[in-house]
């Protein structure tokens, strides 16, 4: 007759071995079956007053929603394009920069304004001001970040602010 003991292992060891194993398989089976009980009564829940005809009809309702949101999404993408090329032509790149024309006479309130879209395409506004004489304004086109006219140092520094805009 085999006895544990013939091998070097204590019979009480063992006993102990199986009956934790036991145990923790009791627990594996309680935990299965409370979940098992969960996804039934979550089941039975969705199922409740319901066939297969109108199973059928909720799920070709969600499908049409989604298609219905699909077509939206779409139009929302179209849009944005739009919105995205529009943007591309705005002024985006601004400098202003204010100084007295005049050295004294009228003050810091001559500016030189630049505008620029983001392929440096646009204008520079230049407002002389003076107290005796009044306003002088002019306007110098800027394409691709170049001027083909002489520009005064006021001008060059709003030109030079605009383009290293971000």
């Amino acid at each position: 007759m085999f006895h544990w003991t013939d091998v070097g292992i204590d019979a009480d060891l063992v006993s102990l071995i199986l009956i934790g194993l036991v145990v923790l398989l009791f627990v594996l089976v309680i935990v299965a079956l409370a979940k098992i009980s969960s996804l039934r009564l979550r089941y039975e829940t969705f199922m409740e007053g319901k066939d297969g005809k109108s199973l059928e009809e909720a799920f070709q309702d969600k499908f049409d929603n989604m298609e219905e949101i699909n077509d939206e999404i779409v139009d929302i993408n179209k849009r944005l394009v739009n919105i995205d090329k529009n943007l591309l032509k705005t002024y985006q790149k601004l400098a202003i920069v204010k100084y007295d024309a005049f050295k004294e006479v009228g003050g810091t309130i001559s500016f030189v304004l630049a505008m620029l879209n983001n392929e440096n395409d646009g204008f520079i506004f230049n407002s002389m001001h003076s107290n005796a004489e009044g306003c002088y304004s002019f306007i110098k086109e800027v394409k691709g970040g170049e001027v083909f006219v002489t520009l005064s140092e006021e001008e060059k520094q709003a030109l030079e602010q605009a383009l290293n805009c971000k």
